[in-house]
């Protein structure tokens, strides 16, 4: 078991630019794809996630000291850090169950297909960790019972892969993203609450009328509205409520506005490898499954260079600051997870065809409910956390938004409380 562990994690810390080309170049060869093909494709995957990787750093690293600088310049003082996604994935990869789930949950995708539960097959084999989470959960509630804990990541990846299917006409319709699904563990749960929210605003008078999509934006306000030019302004608003100078400001504001630019083009030769290798998979699976339609679930990040998405998501890091000083019960300190915003409001984006002012008042509600969630998600991920994660001078107690914020992982924490109380 150990030496399982160690490879597994060994695997693991090759990050998701390997893991992902080298499991769909594996998986292409089961399903007798051509070899040369599945290799070439599989290659040009890794490095259009490389190049999402770079963007996406692009904006945590500019967006990051940005926030940072907000908190100081607005003096907030909130009692639970978020560490952001990254420490609590390396967390949920860290625990002792995370081993055996990988191919436990791969197995269970497949008797869900076989059951015609779900259509979606996950083969972003890194997003597997917010699986790990939930089963992380149950362990510490019960005190280490490892059969809830498989129980608890069974549950969450049957809802995960129930919302890819039912979000499908987001991903293959708005996104056009041709037969691809994202069961991403915090896409789907933010897009659970937040898709009938988003619906409910549509529908109140005035505001149902409001048409605030990139492209009638972009005809109103002209270069005022392209993706760049919107990305230079959010980021230098942001730059500014840092108290940032006028030079610095304008520095995040470039580098927004290069994010906006520059992600759909990533995506775009992502997809370029994507798309003959899913599209032979998908012939061989719906022969298999006699002509059912069938998708390949990958990562949201697919569905984040859509410039609606990263509007709504930076336009929500200041408005996620401010909630966090005037939501009465919250005590967590927006943080780590501010860059992934995008991540969250992708299918509410989608189900409000790109209009960003339903989008915003969608994503202000949810972003509402995931602080309180995170707050009180504080004592069970601090524990999580420990020594994984080196705390900061004067942290005592760590949550993030996109696990601890996540009403589906809020939910599992409920329920293992209550199995805990009962037994």
């Amino acid at each position: 078991m150990t030496a399982l562990y160690n490879g597994v994690q060994y695997v693991l810390g090759l990050g998701a630019t390997v893991i992902l080309p080298l499991a769909i170049f594996i998986i292409a060869l089961c399903f007798r794809v051509n070899i040369s093909k599945a290799f070439r494709s599989a290659i040009t995957i890794g490095i259009g996630f490389v190049g999402i990787n770079l963007v996406i750093g692009l904006l945590t690293d500019n967006l990051g000291p940005a926030a940072h600088a907000m908190v100081k310049n607005f003096g907030l003082h909130l009692t639970i850090l978020d560490t952001g996604w990254p420490s609590a994935a390396a967390a949920a990869w860290a625990t002792p169950v995370a081993a055996v789930l990988i191919p436990l949950c791969l197995v269970l995708n497949i008797i869900l297909l076989f059951l015609k539960v779900t259509k979606t097959f996950d083969i972003d084999i890194w997003n597997y960790w917010h699986f790990m989470a939930a089963a992380a959960t149950g362990y510490i509630v019960t005190g280490g019972n490892w059969w809830f804990a498989i129980l608890c990541a069974f549950i969450y990846e049957i809802i995960v892969l129930i919302i890819a299917d039912r979000a499908a006409p987001y991903t293959t319709g708005f996104y056009q993203l041709e037969g691809i699904t994202c069961p991403t563990g915090s896409t789907t749960a933010y897009g659970l609450i937040g898709v009938p929210i988003g619906w409910a605003i549509s529908k109140i008078p005035g505001i149902n009328k409001l048409k605030a999509d990139p492209e009638t934006i972009q005809k109103r306000f002209g270069i005022f509205g392209e993706p760049a030019i919107m990305g230079l302004i959010i980021g230098l608003i942001i730059g500014l409520l840092g108290g940032y100078d006028i030079g610095k400001a304008f520095q995040l504001g470039i580098a927004l506005g290069g994010v906006m630019f520059l992600m759909p083009r990533m995506v775009k030769i992502l997809m370029e490898g994507l798309i003959p290798i899913s599209e032979s998979i998908r012939d061989t699976i719906s022969k298999r499954f006699h002509g059912r339609e069938v998708y390949l679930g990958l990562d949201a990040a697919l569905t984040i260079g859509h410039p609606a998405n990263i509007a709504t998501g930076l336009i929500l890091v200041p408005i996620t600051l401010l909630l966090a000083v005037i939501l009465p019960g919250n005590r967590v300190l927006p943080f780590g997870d501010l860059a992934t915003i995008p991540f969250y409001v992708s299918f509410i984006v989608a189900s409000r065809k790109g209009n960003i002012i339903q989008s915003l008042l969608a994503g202000i509600v949810v972003i509402s409910l995931a602080l309180l969630m995170a707050t009180n998600f504080g004592p069970v991920h601090t524990i999580m956390m420990k020594g994984v994660y080196n705390f900061p001078n004067g942290v005592t107690e760590v949550s993030s938004l996109d696990m601890g914020g996540n009403i589906l992982n809020w939910i599992i924490l409920k329920f293992a409380q209550i199995v805990h109380a009962v037994l």
